[in-house]
């Protein structure tokens, strides 16, 4: 195979660990478009963005943006944080527009165009073709593993509709065992493209190397976290999944502006929801928006992980006052 420089290495096994990139949208104007790392090494902040996506990157972008005075528009199609409770995504949606962001769900983005003074970003609105000018446009729909260039099929290694590595229960390549992949270029059932996951997988796919085929990734109770303002969070199965699966559940949720908490840093954008299954009081899944969801959420995420019932959460003794003392009352 050919590394960088053009030379060519050799070894008896091969990690693929490429990460992800913005997935294209063949759109017209596609290359106007700057990726999340372009958004992070800016020197200044335009006076208007638009981010053309409505998922964590668009969410996070809109907060920092909206913090330091710019306009922002996030141009989206029908959900948006499709991987969290959709309860918490509406009341994270209406307090971003409160916030005074433009969000616009099913209204995905069909052209930009560069204009005097900046872009213009074509979108199909409830009456039709759009547009909204902007200084920015932020790719913001997604990534999909980085892979392509890689030329994958001449070493036998199979990929799939994404671009990610097929691969058995040890992060091996399903068609040739020489490669190994882990992070966001493999992406196998129930892994998550988030950074400590991939750390996870590589520490999998390095025991498998030094000692051959013994360790599978655990992906139970993987915390996943938008870090907005309040922060959204979520781990395990969310209602709907619950439903879906026909399990015997109880669901809590509240709405917790009131709680002393929230209350004492004036954070009207707060609630939760939890999922239990009834006979083995297992925790399923915990939902949270509000201050310090990004930490409580790792309280549920040990929970899951390792059995713990709603009543060993109840029982336990919290420091108090602390929003993690709250956390018996969301069970």
């Amino acid at each position: 195979m050919e590394g960088g420089g053009g030379r060519e290495l050799q070894a008896r096994h091969f990690l693929i660990a490429s990460g992800a990139e913005p997935k294209r949208l063949d759109i017209p104007g596609e290359e106007h478009l700057r990726t999340s790392t372009d958004f992070l090494e800016l020197d200044q902040l335009p006076k208007r963005i638009a981010l053309v996506g409505a998922g964590y990157i668009a969410f996070e972008f809109s907060h920092i943006a909206n913090r330091a005075g710019a306009e922002v528009v996030m141009l989206g199609r029908e959900t948006a944080l499709a991987r969290f409770d959709q309860d918490l995504v509406q009341r994270l949606v209406a307090h971003t527009r409160t916030l005074g962001v433009d969000v616009r769900l099913n209204e995905p983005a069909t052209a930009i165009e560069a204009c005097a003074g900046g872009y213009r970003v074509h979108f199909r609105g409830p009456g039709g073709e759009e547009a909204v000018e902007a200084d920015l446009v932020v790719h913001a729909t997604g990534r999909v593993p980085k892979t392509r260039q890689l030329d994958l099929g001449r070493a036998k290694v199979k990929t799939d509709a994404r671009g990610a590595v097929e691969v058995n229960e040890y992060l091996q390549s399903a068609s040739n065992p020489r490669f190994y992949a882990a992070g966001d270029a493999a992406l196998p059932p129930g892994s998550l493209p988030l950074t400590p996951v991939a750390a996870h997988e590589g520490l999998v796919v390095a025991s498998n190397l030094l000692h051959g085929n013994q360790k599978r990734p655990d992906y139970r109770g993987i915390p996943s976290v938008v870090f907005t303002i309040p922060p959204l969070a979520g781990v395990g199965l969310v209602e709907a999944e619950a439903r879906k699966l026909q399990l015997d559940v109880r669901v809590k949720m509240e709405d917790t502006s009131g709680w002393f908490a929230n209350r004492r840093v004036n954070e009207s954008a707060a609630m939760f929801k939890t999922v239990v299954e009834n006979g083995s009081d297992r925790i399923l899944g915990a939902h949270l928006l509000g201050p310090h969801a990004d930490e409580i959420v790792n309280l549920f995420a040990l929970a899951i992980r390792h059995g713990l019932t709603a009543t060993d959460l109840q029982h336990q003794i919290y420091s108090y006052p602390t929003s993690g003392s709250d956390l018996p009352y969301m069970l």
